[in-house]
């Protein structure tokens, strides 16, 4: 869609989190990779206080 603000992009990540029930049952603070979410967060399960680190990787500032 173009640029977008770094809170609106947490959020559409969080909606796909959801929709594809990338949370584990037992811990809803793990999150699990399926194939397109692995090549954000890798192929191992993380804590989801790590996904903001994880996501500024993949994001570029606003220039100017």
């Amino acid at each position: 869609e173009g640029p977008m603000p770094r809170t609106e992009i947490v959020k559409k990540v969080w909606e796909y989190i959801k929709a594809h029930n990338l949370q584990s049952p037992e811990n809803k603070k793990l999150l699990l990779p399926d194939e397109k979410f692995s090549a954000i967060i890798g192929n191992a399960p993380i804590d989801m206080f790590a996904l903001p680190k994880l996501l500024s990787a993949h994001l570029k500032k606003k220039e100017g």
